[in-house]
């Protein structure tokens, strides 16, 4: 799956005048996918911003209480 592709997917949960995934690589989206899934099942109030890296490390900005924990696994992801 392509950033695009990903926010095609999540197009519902992208909060409007943002842009949502902008990390072009394949396990980050795949893990984010996978999270994603597990969040609208438990998070009626989800929803997204940004994907990115910024200063060297990646952000997530969304609401949900995980964001921490996903840019810590796509920093590991990226640093592999």
């Amino acid at each position: 799956m392509t950033s695009d592709e990903f926010n095609e997917k999540w197009f519902k949960y992208l909060e409007p005048r943002f842009y949502g995934m902008a990390i072009e690589h394949e396990q980050v989206i795949e893990y984010m996918d996978t999270e994603f899934e597990k969040e609208i099942k438990i998070n009626p109030v989800f929803d997204y911003a940004q994907i990115k890296v910024k200063f060297g490390t990646s952000r997530v900005y969304a609401t949900s209480s995980n964001t921490s924990k996903w840019e810590n696994e796509i920093d590991k992801i990226l640093k592999k």
